[in-house]
Protein backbone atom coordinates (compact mmCIF):
# COMPACT_ATOMS: atom_id res chain seq x y z
CA UNK A 1 0.00 0.00 0.00
CA UNK A 2 1.56 3.45 -1.06
CA UNK A 3 2.07 6.18 1.59
CA UNK A 4 -0.42 8.30 -0.03
CA UNK A 5 -3.28 5.02 0.43
CA UNK A 6 -1.88 4.63 4.32
CA UNK A 7 -2.49 8.49 4.99
CA UNK A 8 -6.53 7.55 3.58
CA UNK A 9 -7.24 4.35 5.54
CA UNK A 10 -9.96 4.50 7.34
CA UNK A 11 -9.74 5.21 10.85
CA UNK A 12 -11.02 2.20 13.30
CA UNK A 13 -12.04 3.89 16.05
CA UNK A 14 -15.33 3.10 18.02
CA UNK A 15 -16.84 -0.11 19.45
CA UNK A 16 -15.36 -2.99 18.45
CA UNK A 17 -18.45 -5.76 19.95
CA UNK A 18 -19.37 -9.71 19.72
CA UNK A 19 -15.87 -9.99 19.83
CA UNK A 20 -13.56 -13.12 20.94
CA UNK A 21 -10.51 -11.73 22.74
CA UNK A 22 -6.83 -13.06 23.37
CA UNK A 23 -5.18 -9.71 24.46
CA UNK A 24 -1.86 -11.37 24.69
CA UNK A 25 -2.46 -13.74 22.16
CA UNK A 26 -2.37 -16.68 24.23
CA UNK A 27 -5.63 -18.69 23.63
CA UNK A 28 -5.53 -19.92 27.90
CA UNK A 29 -6.20 -16.08 28.21
CA UNK A 30 -9.15 -14.85 26.54
CA UNK A 31 -12.00 -12.81 27.29
CA UNK A 32 -14.90 -14.94 25.48
CA UNK A 33 -17.79 -11.85 25.37
CA UNK A 34 -15.25 -9.01 24.70
CA UNK A 35 -16.02 -5.86 23.37
CA UNK A 36 -12.89 -3.23 22.78
CA UNK A 37 -12.94 0.48 22.22
CA UNK A 38 -10.20 2.57 19.94
CA UNK A 39 -9.62 5.81 20.06
CA UNK A 40 -7.14 8.32 18.48
CA UNK A 41 -5.15 5.08 17.51
CA UNK A 42 -5.00 3.73 20.98
CA UNK A 43 -7.54 1.15 22.62
CA UNK A 44 -9.48 3.16 24.65
CA UNK A 45 -10.66 0.30 26.76
CA UNK A 46 -11.19 -3.59 26.65
CA UNK A 47 -12.84 -6.01 28.33
CA UNK A 48 -16.34 -7.75 28.56
CA UNK A 49 -18.94 -6.32 26.73
CA UNK A 50 -21.27 -6.73 29.49
CA UNK A 51 -18.81 -4.29 31.20
CA UNK A 52 -18.62 -1.25 28.68
CA UNK A 53 -18.37 1.86 30.34
CA UNK A 54 -21.31 4.16 29.70
CA UNK A 55 -19.37 6.75 28.38
CA UNK A 56 -18.37 4.23 25.38
CA UNK A 57 -22.09 3.20 24.95
CA UNK A 58 -23.09 6.54 23.75
CA UNK A 59 -24.77 6.27 19.90
CA UNK A 60 -22.33 8.58 18.48
CA UNK A 61 -19.47 6.45 18.57
CA UNK A 62 -19.21 3.53 15.38
CA UNK A 63 -19.79 0.17 16.15
CA UNK A 64 -17.90 -2.35 14.85
CA UNK A 65 -19.22 -6.07 15.03
CA UNK A 66 -17.11 -8.83 14.55
CA UNK A 67 -19.91 -11.43 14.09
CA UNK A 68 -17.72 -13.74 17.46
CA UNK A 69 -14.73 -14.21 15.50
CA UNK A 70 -11.26 -13.77 17.49
CA UNK A 71 -9.02 -10.75 17.81
CA UNK A 72 -5.05 -10.94 19.03
CA UNK A 73 -3.36 -8.50 18.97
CA UNK A 74 -1.00 -7.61 15.48
CA UNK A 75 1.99 -10.34 14.65
CA UNK A 76 5.44 -9.44 14.82
CA UNK A 77 8.05 -10.73 12.66
CA UNK A 78 11.22 -10.44 14.57
CA UNK A 79 13.86 -12.32 12.86
CA UNK A 80 14.09 -11.15 9.16
CA UNK A 81 16.56 -10.79 6.49
CA UNK A 82 13.71 -9.25 4.05
CA UNK A 83 15.53 -6.65 1.76
CA UNK A 84 17.86 -8.24 -0.66
CA UNK A 85 18.58 -8.27 -4.09
CA UNK A 86 17.52 -11.37 -6.46
CA UNK A 87 17.43 -14.78 -5.60
CA UNK A 88 18.58 -18.12 -5.44
CA UNK A 89 16.01 -20.12 -7.03
CA UNK A 90 18.63 -21.59 -9.33
CA UNK A 91 20.52 -22.57 -6.65
CA UNK A 92 18.23 -24.47 -4.98
CA UNK A 93 17.52 -26.58 -7.72
CA UNK A 94 21.19 -27.29 -8.39
CA UNK A 95 21.02 -28.51 -4.67
CA UNK A 96 18.17 -30.42 -5.66
CA UNK A 97 20.13 -31.95 -8.55
CA UNK A 98 23.11 -33.20 -6.14
CA UNK A 99 25.66 -30.17 -6.59
CA UNK A 100 27.21 -29.25 -3.16
CA UNK A 101 27.58 -25.70 -1.11
CA UNK A 102 30.89 -25.89 -1.84
CA UNK A 103 30.08 -26.57 -5.73
CA UNK A 104 27.74 -23.89 -5.79
CA UNK A 105 30.29 -21.11 -3.98
CA UNK A 106 32.49 -21.99 -6.78
CA UNK A 107 30.29 -21.18 -9.73
CA UNK A 108 29.63 -17.87 -7.97
CA UNK A 109 26.61 -18.42 -6.14
CA UNK A 110 26.02 -19.23 -1.97
CA UNK A 111 25.55 -15.59 -0.18
CA UNK A 112 28.15 -14.08 -2.53
CA UNK A 113 25.79 -13.92 -5.64
CA UNK A 114 23.02 -12.33 -2.92
CA UNK A 115 25.94 -9.71 -1.81
CA UNK A 116 26.44 -9.42 -5.98
CA UNK A 117 23.04 -8.88 -6.40
CA UNK A 118 21.95 -6.30 -3.36
CA UNK A 119 25.24 -3.75 -4.17
CA UNK A 120 24.31 -4.22 -7.95
CA UNK A 121 20.50 -2.85 -7.46
CA UNK A 122 19.72 0.79 -6.68
CA UNK A 123 17.40 1.69 -4.15
CA UNK A 124 14.05 1.84 -5.70
CA UNK A 125 14.92 -1.65 -6.81
CA UNK A 126 15.61 -3.06 -4.19
CA UNK A 127 12.56 -1.26 -2.40
CA UNK A 128 10.10 -2.99 -5.63
CA UNK A 129 11.84 -6.06 -4.35
CA UNK A 130 11.68 -5.96 -0.99
CA UNK A 131 8.28 -4.50 -0.72
CA UNK A 132 6.73 -7.17 -2.36
CA UNK A 133 7.92 -9.94 0.58
CA UNK A 134 6.56 -7.70 2.68
CA UNK A 135 3.25 -6.79 1.40
CA UNK A 136 3.12 -10.76 1.63
CA UNK A 137 3.76 -10.58 5.74
CA UNK A 138 1.51 -8.08 5.91
CA UNK A 139 -1.32 -9.58 4.77
CA UNK A 140 -1.66 -12.68 7.15
CA UNK A 141 -1.60 -9.72 10.10
CA UNK A 142 2.18 -8.93 10.32
CA UNK A 143 1.85 -5.05 12.01
CA UNK A 144 5.48 -5.12 13.72
CA UNK A 145 8.35 -6.58 11.46
CA UNK A 146 12.74 -6.43 11.79
CA UNK A 147 14.78 -6.46 8.91
CA UNK A 148 18.14 -6.72 9.16
CA UNK A 149 21.05 -5.72 6.89
CA UNK A 150 23.75 -8.16 6.18
CA UNK A 151 23.75 -8.67 2.04
CA UNK A 152 25.90 -5.89 1.25
CA UNK A 153 28.89 -5.96 3.69
CA UNK A 154 30.59 -2.66 2.86
CA UNK A 155 29.30 0.67 3.89
CA UNK A 156 27.45 2.03 1.07
CA UNK A 157 25.03 -1.32 0.31
CA UNK A 158 24.84 -1.71 3.88
CA UNK A 159 23.28 1.60 4.29
CA UNK A 160 21.16 1.50 1.08
CA UNK A 161 19.64 -1.97 2.47
CA UNK A 162 18.69 0.24 5.58
CA UNK A 163 17.48 3.07 4.35
CA UNK A 164 15.50 0.48 2.28
CA UNK A 165 14.06 -1.07 5.60
CA UNK A 166 13.31 2.44 6.84
CA UNK A 167 11.53 3.55 3.82
CA UNK A 168 9.00 0.28 3.88
CA UNK A 169 8.28 1.42 7.49
CA UNK A 170 7.41 4.58 5.92
CA UNK A 171 5.24 3.34 2.59
CA UNK A 172 3.29 0.66 4.67
CA UNK A 173 0.99 0.08 7.87
CA UNK A 174 4.10 -1.65 9.46
CA UNK A 175 6.31 -0.71 12.33
CA UNK A 176 9.87 -1.52 11.39
CA UNK A 177 12.85 -2.28 13.33
CA UNK A 178 15.98 -2.15 11.93
CA UNK A 179 19.25 -4.66 12.77
CA UNK A 180 22.83 -4.04 11.32
CA UNK A 181 24.26 -7.77 10.12
CA UNK A 182 27.24 -6.24 9.05
CA UNK A 183 28.70 -9.18 10.29
CA UNK A 184 27.09 -11.86 8.52
CA UNK A 185 29.64 -12.99 5.91
CA UNK A 186 33.44 -12.24 4.96
CA UNK A 187 33.01 -10.47 1.48
CA UNK A 188 34.98 -11.61 -0.93
CA UNK A 189 37.14 -9.03 -1.04
CA UNK A 190 38.14 -9.67 2.14
CA UNK A 191 39.02 -13.04 1.59
CA UNK A 192 41.10 -14.48 4.45
CA UNK A 193 41.47 -11.66 6.56
CA UNK A 194 38.36 -11.61 8.63
CA UNK A 195 39.89 -9.47 11.34
CA UNK A 196 40.54 -6.74 9.13
CA UNK A 197 36.66 -6.94 8.24
CA UNK A 198 35.59 -6.85 12.05
CA UNK A 199 37.77 -3.72 12.44
CA UNK A 200 36.11 -2.00 9.73
CA UNK A 201 32.37 -3.03 10.78
CA UNK A 202 33.12 -1.78 14.26
CA UNK A 203 35.57 1.29 13.58
CA UNK A 204 33.49 2.59 10.62
CA UNK A 205 30.68 0.96 9.07
CA UNK A 206 28.20 0.88 12.57
CA UNK A 207 29.38 4.27 14.21
CA UNK A 208 28.70 5.94 10.67
CA UNK A 209 24.86 4.10 10.10
CA UNK A 210 24.55 4.48 13.75
CA UNK A 211 24.76 8.32 13.55
CA UNK A 212 22.64 8.21 10.56
CA UNK A 213 19.63 6.43 12.67
CA UNK A 214 19.74 3.79 10.49
CA UNK A 215 20.28 1.27 13.39
CA UNK A 216 18.22 0.22 16.19
CA UNK A 217 19.80 -3.22 16.74
CA UNK A 218 23.36 -5.04 16.25
CA UNK A 219 23.54 -8.42 15.12
CA UNK A 220 26.23 -11.01 14.50
CA UNK A 221 26.38 -14.66 12.97
CA UNK A 222 29.17 -16.32 15.43
CA UNK A 223 29.68 -19.80 14.08
CA UNK A 224 32.15 -22.08 12.42
CA UNK A 225 31.55 -20.76 9.16
CA UNK A 226 30.46 -17.26 10.44
CA UNK A 227 32.79 -15.34 12.98
CA UNK A 228 34.38 -16.85 16.20
CA UNK A 229 33.60 -15.87 19.33
CA UNK A 230 36.26 -13.57 19.65
CA UNK A 231 35.52 -11.62 16.69
CA UNK A 232 31.68 -11.41 17.47
CA UNK A 233 32.98 -9.57 21.24
CA UNK A 234 33.87 -7.12 19.48
CA UNK A 235 31.23 -6.00 17.64
CA UNK A 236 29.26 -6.68 20.88
CA UNK A 237 31.46 -4.03 22.38
CA UNK A 238 31.35 -1.38 19.48
CA UNK A 239 27.72 -1.85 20.23
CA UNK A 240 27.88 -0.76 23.70
CA UNK A 241 29.96 2.13 22.64
CA UNK A 242 26.83 3.36 21.31
CA UNK A 243 24.06 2.10 23.49
CA UNK A 244 22.98 -0.31 21.03
CA UNK A 245 21.10 -3.80 21.88
CA UNK A 246 22.48 -6.86 20.70
CA UNK A 247 21.22 -9.96 19.84
CA UNK A 248 23.17 -13.51 18.06
CA UNK A 249 22.85 -15.90 15.18
CA UNK A 250 23.70 -18.69 17.50
CA UNK A 251 24.46 -22.52 17.89
CA UNK A 252 22.47 -23.32 14.20
CA UNK A 253 25.32 -25.38 13.26
CA UNK A 254 27.48 -26.41 15.61
CA UNK A 255 28.35 -25.13 19.58
CA UNK A 256 31.34 -23.11 19.79
CA UNK A 257 30.23 -20.44 22.95
CA UNK A 258 27.72 -18.32 21.13
CA UNK A 259 24.66 -17.61 23.47
CA UNK A 260 27.51 -18.10 26.50
CA UNK A 261 29.11 -14.95 24.79
CA UNK A 262 25.57 -13.00 23.79
CA UNK A 263 24.37 -13.87 27.71
CA UNK A 264 27.58 -12.24 28.75
CA UNK A 265 25.77 -8.71 27.17
CA UNK A 266 21.83 -9.36 27.91
CA UNK A 267 21.38 -10.01 24.55
CA UNK A 268 17.97 -9.07 23.70
CA UNK A 269 17.66 -13.19 21.75
CA UNK A 270 19.52 -15.75 20.45
CA UNK A 271 18.17 -17.11 17.42
CA UNK A 272 18.01 -20.65 15.77
CA UNK A 273 19.42 -22.60 18.59
CA UNK A 274 19.57 -26.18 17.27
CA UNK A 275 22.56 -26.89 19.21
CA UNK A 276 21.99 -25.35 22.38
CA UNK A 277 23.03 -26.88 25.53
CA UNK A 278 21.51 -27.14 29.30
CA UNK A 279 24.34 -24.78 30.15
CA UNK A 280 23.39 -22.09 27.41
CA UNK A 281 19.81 -22.24 28.93
CA UNK A 282 20.58 -21.50 32.05
CA UNK A 283 22.61 -18.70 31.11
CA UNK A 284 19.44 -17.51 28.87
CA UNK A 285 17.39 -17.55 32.03
CA UNK A 286 19.57 -15.05 34.09
CA UNK A 287 20.24 -12.67 31.67
CA UNK A 288 16.51 -12.45 30.20
CA UNK A 289 17.51 -13.71 26.94
CA UNK A 290 14.91 -14.57 24.73
CA UNK A 291 14.89 -17.82 22.18
CA UNK A 292 14.12 -17.20 18.53
CA UNK A 293 13.38 -20.22 16.56
CA UNK A 294 12.84 -20.41 12.91
CA UNK A 295 11.19 -23.42 11.27
CA UNK A 296 11.40 -21.73 7.81
CA UNK A 297 15.40 -22.51 7.80
CA UNK A 298 15.15 -25.94 9.42
CA UNK A 299 12.66 -27.23 7.05
CA UNK A 300 15.13 -26.20 4.26
CA UNK A 301 17.89 -27.13 4.86
CA UNK A 302 16.63 -30.18 5.78
CA UNK A 303 17.98 -29.94 8.90
CA UNK A 304 17.72 -33.13 11.48
CA UNK A 305 18.51 -31.68 15.20
CA UNK A 306 15.88 -29.82 16.76
CA UNK A 307 15.96 -27.29 19.43
CA UNK A 308 16.20 -28.23 23.31
CA UNK A 309 12.74 -27.35 23.53
CA UNK A 310 11.89 -28.77 26.78
CA UNK A 311 14.79 -27.68 28.02
CA UNK A 312 13.75 -23.71 27.16
CA UNK A 313 9.99 -24.85 28.86
CA UNK A 314 11.75 -26.02 32.16
CA UNK A 315 13.86 -23.04 31.78
CA UNK A 316 11.00 -20.39 31.37
CA UNK A 317 13.04 -18.90 28.52
CA UNK A 318 10.08 -17.43 26.74
CA UNK A 319 10.58 -18.46 22.99
CA UNK A 320 9.59 -16.44 19.82
CA UNK A 321 9.30 -17.61 15.99
CA UNK A 322 10.04 -16.06 13.15
CA UNK A 323 10.01 -16.08 9.79
CA UNK A 324 13.59 -15.86 9.18
CA UNK A 325 12.83 -14.47 5.44
CA UNK A 326 16.11 -14.44 3.66
CA UNK A 327 17.00 -15.90 -0.61
CA UNK A 328 19.56 -18.82 1.21
CA UNK A 329 18.05 -20.84 4.13
CA UNK A 330 14.37 -19.78 4.34
CA UNK A 331 12.87 -17.74 1.39
CA UNK A 332 9.51 -17.66 3.50
CA UNK A 333 6.59 -15.41 3.54
CA UNK A 334 4.17 -16.68 5.93
CA UNK A 335 4.40 -16.15 9.49
CA UNK A 336 1.04 -18.55 9.43
CA UNK A 337 3.29 -21.31 8.08
CA UNK A 338 5.79 -20.63 10.84
CA UNK A 339 3.37 -21.02 13.28
CA UNK A 340 2.15 -24.83 11.24
CA UNK A 341 5.95 -25.37 11.34
CA UNK A 342 6.79 -24.56 14.71
CA UNK A 343 4.29 -27.16 15.70
CA UNK A 344 4.90 -29.72 13.51
CA UNK A 345 8.92 -29.87 13.11
CA UNK A 346 9.61 -28.61 16.90
CA UNK A 347 5.94 -29.61 18.73
CA UNK A 348 5.39 -26.55 20.28
CA UNK A 349 1.72 -26.40 21.02
CA UNK A 350 -0.40 -24.11 19.41
CA UNK A 351 -0.46 -21.88 22.58
CA UNK A 352 3.61 -21.40 22.84
CA UNK A 353 3.49 -20.79 19.01
CA UNK A 354 0.94 -17.81 19.14
CA UNK A 355 2.89 -16.44 21.71
CA UNK A 356 5.80 -16.94 19.67
CA UNK A 357 4.45 -14.29 17.42
CA UNK A 358 2.64 -12.36 19.54
CA UNK A 359 3.92 -11.44 23.12
CA UNK A 360 7.46 -13.17 23.13
CA UNK A 361 8.46 -11.89 19.47
CA UNK A 362 8.05 -8.10 20.77
CA UNK A 363 10.31 -9.30 23.92
CA UNK A 364 13.06 -10.48 21.46
CA UNK A 365 12.73 -7.44 19.94
CA UNK A 366 13.21 -5.11 23.22
CA UNK A 367 9.99 -4.15 22.63
CA UNK A 368 7.42 -5.34 25.21
CA UNK A 369 6.32 -2.00 26.37
CA UNK A 370 4.68 -1.11 22.69
CA UNK A 371 3.69 -4.42 21.06
CA UNK A 372 2.41 -7.61 21.74
CA UNK A 373 -0.60 -6.95 23.90
CA UNK A 374 -4.12 -5.47 23.84
CA UNK A 375 -4.49 -3.20 26.80
CA UNK A 376 -6.10 0.43 27.18
CA UNK A 377 -3.41 2.78 26.40
CA UNK A 378 -1.72 0.58 24.26
CA UNK A 379 -1.32 1.09 20.27
CA UNK A 380 -4.33 -0.41 18.41
CA UNK A 381 -2.21 -2.90 16.29
CA UNK A 382 -4.59 -5.61 15.98
CA UNK A 383 -6.26 -8.42 13.45
CA UNK A 384 -9.54 -9.70 13.22
CA UNK A 385 -9.79 -13.48 12.43
CA UNK A 386 -12.35 -15.43 10.74
CA UNK A 387 -11.60 -19.02 13.02
CA UNK A 388 -13.90 -21.07 15.56
CA UNK A 389 -10.28 -21.62 17.32
CA UNK A 390 -7.16 -19.93 17.86
CA UNK A 391 -5.74 -23.64 16.72
CA UNK A 392 -6.65 -22.82 13.25
CA UNK A 393 -4.08 -20.27 12.50
CA UNK A 394 -1.26 -23.17 13.46
CA UNK A 395 -3.67 -26.14 12.28
CA UNK A 396 -3.92 -24.70 8.55
CA UNK A 397 -1.17 -24.89 5.76
CA UNK A 398 -2.06 -21.84 3.27
CA UNK A 399 -4.97 -20.39 4.10
CA UNK A 400 -5.17 -17.12 5.46
CA UNK A 401 -8.05 -16.34 7.60
CA UNK A 402 -7.92 -12.77 8.31
CA UNK A 403 -10.93 -10.97 7.85
CA UNK A 404 -9.45 -7.47 9.05
CA UNK A 405 -5.85 -5.69 10.36
CA UNK A 406 -6.03 -2.45 11.97
CA UNK A 407 -2.45 -0.96 12.66
CA UNK A 408 -2.27 2.11 14.71
CA UNK A 409 -5.84 2.71 14.65
CA UNK A 410 -6.19 2.76 10.94
CA UNK A 411 -7.37 -0.46 8.85
CA UNK A 412 -4.42 -1.42 7.06
CA UNK A 413 -5.91 -4.23 4.78
CA UNK A 414 -9.75 -5.67 5.05
CA UNK A 415 -10.42 -9.05 3.17
CA UNK A 416 -13.77 -8.78 0.98
CA UNK A 417 -15.81 -10.24 4.12
CA UNK A 418 -15.07 -6.42 5.94
CA UNK A 419 -16.25 -5.58 9.31
CA UNK A 420 -19.25 -3.80 9.03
Amino acid sequence: MPQSQVEAARLADGVWRQARIAPSGNPGQVILDGAMVVRDGLVAWIGSEAELPAEFRQAGLAQHDVGNRWITPGLIDCHTHLVYGGNRADEFAMRLAGASYEEIARSGGGIVSTVRATRAADEDSLFRQSARRLEALLAEGVTTIEIKSGYGLDLPAERKMLRVARRLGESYPVTVYTTFLGAHALPPEYKDRADEYIRLVCDQMLPALHAEGLVDAVDVFCENIGFSVAQSEQVFIAAGKLGLPVKMHADQLSNIGATQLATRYKALSVDHLEHLSEADVAAMQESGTVAVLLPGAYYFIRETKQPPLELLRRYRIPIAVSTDSNPGTSPSTSLLLMLNMSCTLFRMTTAEALMGVTGNAALALGKADRHGLLAAGRAADFVVWSVESLAELAYWSGLNPCSAIVRGGRFAAVSQKEMS
